[in-house]
């Protein structure tokens, strides 16, 4: 490839981070509006999947023939169900690390999965990312590193699910991509559906309200910088090695983070910051040692599409 052309795909990518790091604000405007980011996720997701649909019909064949991609599914499910409510309800920044727990999830789950034994290199980037976790977790208020609200356990909870997104990705890395977007959408649809109706007969989730053009444009304008996203990390990621594509994704985590402290969405304490460098780095460490290859390439938070 051209340097013109990595160039372009670099650029893809990092178009992706944006729409993805900033996709918190829409979420947010949303739930302002009434409409909690579970209801928000079935929404914009089942928008995304209907154009994918009438634009590849097949991927309805292909989830009654492979039962292979139901896992995938209930992954990406949960990750939506994670993300989305927490980085609404919580403090960003906070999310977002926590969130980002790839070098220890990877971990303790590509050996089960993949058969992959965990290196030495790979244990100390899980300590230097736990280290990072502690300081992020530890609150004056609280003795021990242990999530202390519902933010802080949807976040661990989305991280983990992420993290096993995408090593069933690896695993199906010669499934039709298409069909892979199209069963990650539909996990998020369904998972975020069902979690919404348990929280509405808890009284934790209001229903959704009724239709109204600010909050249609709203999930309307949310749905097209997911659909930009998916677009972008398709072109950038068929074009780049995966651990360029890893490395470029975690410019993600930068924008998240410094659009919340700018609109007041997030509050960077010392210690934060600091367990955010730990994380970083381990995080980064981990993409720049992985292979150099194109079956790899991470998944994104929204939608996670590969």
């Amino acid at each position: 490839m051209s340097r013109a052309g990595s160039a372009l795909a670099v650029m893809a990518l990092l178009g992706n981070a944006f729409c993805y790091g900033l996709s918190w604000w829409p979420f947010r405007y949303l739930q302002d509006l009434g409409v909690h980011p579970l209801w928000a996720t079935v929404l914009v997701n089942a928008l995304v999947l209907l154009v994918i649909v009438a634009m590849s019909p097949r991927v309805l064949g292909q989830w009654r023939r492979s039962f292979a991609l139901w896992p995938l599914l209930l992954a990406a499910g949960c990750t939506n169900v994670g993300f989305n409510w927490a980085v609404t309800i919580g403090d960003v920044v906070r999310v977002v690390l926590l969130f980002y727990l790839m070098p220890v999830w990877v971990a303790l789950l590509a050996w089960p999965l993949l058969g992959e034994r965990p290196t030495l290199r790979s244990v100390a980037y899980m300590l230097l990312a736990l280290g990072g976790v502690v300081l992020v977790l530890k609150t004056p208020d609280s003795p021990w590193p242990w999530p202390h609200d519902l933010a802080d356990g949807l976040a661990l909870m989305g991280g983990f699910s992420f993290a096993l997104t995408n090593l069933l990705l690896r695993r199906l890395r010669d499934a039709d991509a298409m069909t892979m977007t199209a069963t990650m959408l539909l996990g998020g649809t369904l998972l975020c559906a069902l979690t919404a109706w348990v929280g509405m007969e808890q009284g934790l989730v209001p229903a959704l309200p009724a239709p109204a053009a600010p909050w249609l444009l709203g999930a309307l304008g949310l749905a097209l910088m997911i659909g930009v996203g998916n677009v972008s990390l398709q072109y950038g990621a068929a074009r780049l090695q995966a651990h360029t594509t890893s490395v470029v994704l975690l410019c993600e985590v930068v924008f998240a983070s410094v659009s919340a402290i700018l609109l007041g969405a997030a509050v960077l304490t010392e210690r934060v910051a600091m367990g955010g460098a730990l994380i970083f780095t381990a995080a980064l460490l981990s993409a720049l040692s992985s292979p150099a290859t194109h079956d790899s390439a991470p998944a994104t938070p929204a939608t996670e599409t590969p």
